[in-house]
C-alpha cells in the first residue's frame, strides 16, 4: 500500500498518525493523573478518618465489601487496595513539594516505591529519579532490585576511594554521575569468557548499560580508534557525558584492578583531548571497569594521576539489598565518628 502512495500523501499520511499517536499518549497521561489524584484523595480521607477515630480500623474492611457490592466493576478498591491508597497519601502528605511531583509517575510505578522502599528518603530519591530520567515501570523496578539509591549514595560518599585527585577537581560536578560499583546483571555471559566478550555483551545491551551508567551517556563507539605516530589503539567503549560535557572512555578488565593499568587509560586521554575533543568540551574521563579492586591499592595508584579518572567494579548479578543497606549505615557511623573526632 505504502508504495502505491505519492511522497506527498505518504508525508499527510503519516502526519495524521503521529497525531493519533500523540493525542492517545496524552489521553493515558491524563488518566493517569486523574486517577492518582483520585487515590490520593481516598487515602486521605481514610488516614483523617481513622486518625480522628471517626473510623475504627474494620470500616476500611466494610468499605471494601460496599464498593464490591454496589460497584463490582470497580478494581483495585479491595482492602489492600484501600490501605495501599492510606500509605500512599501518608508517605508523602508532610512534604508538598514532592507531593506536587506525584501525578507524573503511573500508580503501579507508586505501588513499586511503596512496597519496595525502607525510608523517605529512598522512596523520594527514586521518586525524582523516575521522572528526571523518565523510567518506564519496569526500569524503575530494576533500579530499585539492584540497589541503585544505596551504591549511589556510597559512590558519592566514597569517591577519594576511587576517583583520582584531578577529576575531582577538574570535574567538581561529578560526584553522582558515576558509581563505585555497577551492575551488570544482563549480561549474557558464559563462565569462562573473555574482554572481547564482555565488551561485546555490553554494546548488545547498550540501552541497559546507559539505564545503569545514566542516561547522560550517550554512546560514541566501540573500540574506537586512535592513531598517535604511525601506530593505531583502540579504546574498548568511547562515550559523551552530556551533563559533564566530556568524553568519557571506559577500559574494561576482566580481572582485578592492577596499578599498571592506569598508565594505558592515561595515554587514551591524552590522545582523546589532543586528536578528538572539541574546544568546547571539558577534559575527558577515564573508567576503569574491573572485576573487583582493593580500595588501598586504588587509593595509592590513583594520588599522582595528573588525569580525570576512576576504578569502578562490576558485578554480573544483583547485589544483596540487605548487604548494601548494611555498607550504606556503616559508612554514615564511621562519618559520624569523623566528624566527632574533629
Amino acid at each position: 500500500m505504502k508504495a502505491n502512495l505519492s511522497k506527498t500523501l505518504q508525508s499527510d499520511f503519516s502526519g495524521i498518525v503521529t497525531e493519533i499517536r500523540t493525542a492517545q499518549q496524552k489521553a493515558l497521561q491524563q488518566v493517569n493523573q486523574e486517577l492518582v489524584l483520585l487515590y490520593w484523595r481516598i487515602g486521605q480521607r481514610i488516614s483523617e478518618r481513622l486518625q480522628s477515630a471517626v473510623w475504627g480500623e474494620g470500616v476500611v474492611d466494610q468499605l471494601a465489601a460496599y464498593i464490591k457490592e454496589q460497584a463490582p466493576e470497580l478494581k483495585g478498591f479491595t482492602r489492600r487496595g484501600l490501605y495501599r491508597m492510606r500509605q500512599f497519601y501518608e508517605a508523602y502528605a508532610e512534604d508538598k513539594k514532592v507531593s506536587t511531583l506525584l501525578t507524573q509517575l503511573p500508580w503501579t510505578a507508586h505501588l513499586h516505591l511503596l512496597s519496595k522502599t525502607s525510608s523517605a528518603e529512598e522512596r523520594q530519591f527514586y521518586l525524582q529519579l523516575a521522572i528526571k530520567e523518565k523510567y518506564s515501570v519496569r526500569e524503575l523496578e530494576r533500579q530499585i532490585d539492584s540497589g541503585y539509591y544505596e551504591r549511589y549514595m556510597l559512590a558519592k560518599g566514597r569517591q577519594e576511594a576511587f576517583v583520582s585527585t584531578a577529576m575531582a577537581q577538574i570535574h567538581p560536578n561529578s560526584p553522582g554521575a558515576f558509581l563505585d560499583t555497577y551492575v551488570l546483571d544482563f549480561l549474557d555471559l558464559p563462565q569462562l569468557h573473555s574482554e572481547q566478550d564482555f565488551q561485546q555483551s555490553i554494546v548488545s545491551n547498550l540501552k541497559n548499560f546507559i539505564l545503569e551508567a545514566g542516561r547522560d551517556f550517550s554512546f560514541v563507539g566501540q573500540n574506537y580508534r586512535l592513531q598517535v605516530g604511525d601506530k593505531d589503539f583502540y579504546i574498548d567503549l568511547l562515550f559523551y557525558h552530556r551533563g559533564l560535557q566530556s568524553l568519557v572512555a571506559f577500559e574494561l578488565k576482566i580481572t582485578e584492578f592492577k596499578p599498571e593499568y592506569i598508565g594505558q587509560l592515561d595515554f587514551y586521554l591524552e590522545a582523546l583531548d589532543r586528536e578528538v575533543k572539541k574546544e568546547h568540551e571539558k577534559p575527558s574521563i577515564g573508567v576503569l571497569l574491573c572485576k573487583s579492586k582493593n580500595d588501598e591499592i586504588v587509593k595509592f595508584s590513583l594520588s599522582r594521576s595528573l588525569s580525570p579518572t576512576l576504578i569502578a567494579q562490576y558485578e554480573t548479578a544483583l547485589i544483596d539489598k540487605n548487604l548494601l543497606k548494611q555498607k550504606l549505615h556503616e559508612f554514615y557511623e564511621l562519618e559520624q565518628l569523623k566528624e566527632k573526632d574533629e
